[in-house]
């Protein structure tokens, strides 16, 4: 997702990776490390909350039928509308991605911070990052992934699978990235591989200002 606008000044990180890689757990760190963490995927479920006009738009072209009993969005049936067809998940990002573009760029440039990430799991499907300073990439083994989404979501190797086919392939994150955290040992070691990009930022950031 591309803005029209941004403020140049700003020193912006994008934080994304695959399925199951564990960006949340690094978003945490650098939110702990007082950088403020802009989530597009908190932003995406936000902007469909009921009264919002995304939501009447997602209603507008797909139906009453997408809506749970609350008048929120049945997300899983949601997602089983528009897995296995291109064109109604083209209709979904064509009514949501400006919609969370926009709020995206409202919280950044409300923010403080000496710079921002900005977590964007479906960057590099979206194949451009002109908005951003720095791609971090948190990156595992696709087996880790498929083990990890087994035990978390409750589903066979088969769905896990299609899960990571229908994202974009390990080798092309990897070909966007700036910056890549192998997320596949233990927390401390993660911590300090954090700490490290905390400061290469920092630097960064005041040599941008």
């Amino acid at each position: 997702m591309s803005p029209a606008c941004r403020n140049d000044a700003l020193f912006r990180v994008a934080l994304t990776g695959g399925i199951a890689s564990g960006k949340s757990t690094v978003a945490e760190q650098f939110a702990a490390l007082g950088i403020p963490v802009i989530d597009t995927d908190v932003i995406a479920r936000e902007v469909v909350e009921p009264g919002q006009p995304a939501l009447a738009s997602v209603v507008e072209a797909f139906g009453d039928d997408v809506l749970a009993a609350d008048g929120r969005i049945d997300r899983r049936r949601m997602r089983e509308r528009v897995f296995a067809d291109p064109v109604a998940k083209g209709r979904l990002e064509a009514i949501l991605h400006p919609a969370i573009r926009t709020e995206m760029e409202r919280q950044s440039s409300a923010a403080d911070g000496a710079y921002q990430l900005l977590v964007i799991p479906l960057l590099t499907e979206g194949g451009r990052r002109d908005h951003v300073d720095r791609v971090l990439l948190v990156d595992v083994p696709e087996s880790v992934q498929i083990n990890r989404l087994m035990r978390r979501d409750d589903v066979s190797e088969a769905q896990a699978r299609a899960s990571l086919a229908a994202q974009a392939s390990r080798s092309d994150r990897l070909a966007m990235a700036d910056d890549v955290i192998c997320n596949t040992g233990y927390r401390d070691e993660l911590c300090q591989k954090v700490a490290r990009l905390h400061e290469k930022y920092l630097a960064l950031a005041r040599n941008k200002g």
